[in-house]
């Protein structure tokens, strides 16, 4: 019984030995990329003071509550892009979110709200189907012909949106809010390392956004508007 008890106990020792080293494994697949990513884009990150100067602001989407108000992520995002525009580091913003039924509206939402904030019109320019990061940052560059950007999201989303930018072929930099929101920025510094491990596959792939479409000339227009 005693040996039977200690061949027992041996091989229990051996499946947690391998349940340890699978988890540890596991870890380090799911931190990789995120890791990568923070390197990859740290000397691009900056302050609306220090970043440097360009064209357009990617402003990207986050959620529209149902009253129909930016949800506290997104007008945070529209706050920084607002002054960045007053700041003169960029000249016009292209706002780029979901639109993919009539009842919601995220760019136009951004719009409005930017316009409230001071923001003239001629210089807000909507893409309506960001859909997520890579289909905002290759749709900045394929349909509306941005080559230089300053990305603005979410502090703990920018290291992505950065990289996904820079893999679209537009020279990015980028600003975060870093304002903490308890819910939302907990859930998404949770969520990145799942969601980079999508990003690698934009990386890798280089796909097709979801919605493609004609070329556009508004961000070409709002930059040469007079005003």
């Amino acid at each position: 019984m005693k040996r039977v008890r200690r061949v027992l106990s041996r091989v229990q020792r051996r499946w947690v030995v391998r349940l340890l080293v699978a988890g540890v494994l596991l870890v380090v697949v799911a931190l990789a990329p995120i890791s990568w990513a923070y390197l990859d884009s740290a000397r691009y990150r900056a302050s609306v003071q220090d970043v440097p100067a360009a064209p357009v602001a990617l402003v990207m989407g986050a959620g529209v509550r149902p009253d129909g108000s930016p949800s506290l992520s997104l007008s945070q995002r529209l706050d920084v892009a607002a002054e960045l525009y007053r700041s003169g580091k960029v000249k016009v913003l292209l706002v780029s979110g979901d639109n993919r039924t009539k009842k919601y509206d995220e760019p136009t939402v951004m719009r409005d709200y930017l316009l409230r904030h001071g923001v003239p019109a001629r210089r807000i320019v909507r893409d309506y189907a960001g859909r997520d990061t890579w289909d905002s940052c290759t749709r900045a560059k394929r349909i509306f012909g941005v080559n230089r950007v300053t990305v603005v999201t979410q502090s703990f989303h920018l290291p992505r949106a950065i990289v996904l930018c820079r893999a679209a072929g537009i020279d990015t930099h980028g600003v975060g809010s870093n304002v903490w929101i308890k819910h939302a920025t907990t859930v998404g510094y949770a969520r990145e390392p799942i969601a980079m491990l999508k990003a690698m596959t934009d990386v890798i792939f280089r796909p097709d956004p979801a919605v493609l479409g004609r070329q556009e000339t508004s961000i070409r227009e709002a930059l040469t508007s007079p005003g």
